[in-house]
Formats: structure tokens, C-alpha cells, sequence
């Protein structure tokens, strides 16, 4: 089964990527955990993106398309996989269409988690990140077990910059923005498979897992 996680951010889809890369025993590939990656190992496509980030440039599009060829070319995604956080736009659908074609593979399904802005700013604004390890709590609803310490690797807990309110309000204009065609094209194939996500996490999984049932 070949998943590819949509959403707002703050819609949960690291979440719920991860929990159903577990229930499924599938790869979970985040294009965030690929570019740290290859960063941490210093390959040559981390060097480059490194340069990038030391001058608080995004990441071109290009350079992470690269990474995430090399990425499908790894063994273990023979039997599927679950992908978050790409593709953001249509430009990267057609992208992710390209190392598709390129490895022969297919998308199952693409999930669509349709999350309230009220929700999403709530969720974000708490968020807190580790940074040695990258994890996520939040100061509500998965607070750490020592305040202001990762409970995987005891590294210090941060606010993202971008996890600020009104930074929150305009990153989800962009992403309406943009995300409208790209909700055309997963619908135009007949892929796409729209789910409320506002609510408790279990039971968002449990609607996924259901859908993978009907569609396998």
C-alpha cells in the first residue's frame, strides 16, 4: 500500500504517519527526516542543502526532488510506504509524478486531513520541538515528561519561530493558496480522500485504516 499523507500544517500528518507506518509495517518517508539525514551524514546532496539552510535560503525544489529519488530507490518501500510532507503544491505533484514514473511505482491513495484554522493554531501555538532529535510535544495536549526536556534523547525543548500566531494565520493562506490545485489533481485521478481531522488522533487512524481496508 502506497499512502501520501495531505494537510494544513498543524493537521497532524507526522502524526498519524508515523502510527500508520506501525499498524501497517511500512516505511514511513518524511522529506523532513530526509533532509536532516542526508545533512547529519554529510552526503553531497546534504552538504548542498546545508549551504542553503546556513543562509536561511529554503531548500530548492530541485535538490529535495534529488534526495527523494535516491529515497525510492531504497528496498524497503517494495511493499509501500507512507509519504508526509511533500507534495506541498502541484509543481511538486508533478515532481513526485516524475520519480513515480522513473521507479515504476503508484499512488494507493492520497488522505486528505482537513483540519479547522482554530484547531490548527491551537495545536501549533503549543507546539514545542526538540532540538537535538527533532521530536514534537505540545504544552497541552503531549507535554514532556520534564518541562522543557525531550523525553527521547533529554534535548532541550524550542518554539519555532513559524509556530508564533500570526505567523500561523499567514502560513495558512499561503497553503490555501496553493493547495487548491493541488487537491484538483489527486482528484482528477481519483486518489484523493478528504477526512475531518480536528478530532482525537486514535480514532483519525482508525477512519485511515478503514479506508486502507475498502481500497486494498
Amino acid at each position: 500500500m502506497r499512502i501520501v499523507l495531505l494537510g494544513p500544517p498543524g493537521a497532524g500528518k507526522g502524526t498519524q504517519a508515523k502510527r500508520l507506518a506501525e499498524r501497517l509495517s511500512l516505511p514511513h518517508i518524511s522529506t523532513g527526516d530526509i533532509l536532516r539525514q542526508n545533512v547529519k551524514d554529510a552526503t553531497a546532496l546534504g552538504k548542498e542543502a546545508k549551504d542553503y539552510m546556513e543562509r536561511g535560503l529554503l531548500v530548492p525544489d530541485e535538490l529535495m526532488s534529488k534526495m527523494l529519488l535516491e529515497r525510492f530507490s531504497q528496498s524497503d518501500i517494495k511493499k509501500g510506504f507512507i509519504l508526509d510532507g511533500y507534495p506541498r503544491n502541484f509543481s511538486q505533484a508533478q515532481t513526485l509524478e516524475e520519480i513515480f514514473k522513473q521507479k515504476n511505482l503508484d499512488v494507493d491513495m492520497v488522505v486528505y486531513l482537513d483540519s479547522s484554522d482554530s484547531v490548527i493554531i491551537q495545536r501549533l501555538s503549543g507546539r514545542l520541538v526538540c532540538s537535538v532529535c527533532g521530536a514534537n510535544f505540545h504544552i497541552r495536549n503531549m507535554p514532556p515528561k520534564n518541562k522543557g526536556v525531550c523525553d527521547k534523547c533529554q534535548g532541550a525543548l524550542f518554539q519555532r519561530s513559524d509556530d508564533r500566531e500570526e505567523t500561523i494565520k499567514k502560513r495558512l493562506e499561503v497553503y490555501k493558496n496553493e493547495v487548491s490545485s493541488l487537491i484538483k489533481y489527486y482528484q482528477d485521478k481519483k486518489k484523493l480522500y478528504r477526512l475531518a481531522a480536528d478530532g482525537d488522533a486514535g480514532l483519525v487512524l482508525e477512519e485511515i485504516i478503514a479506508l486502507t481496508k475498502k481500497i486494498a
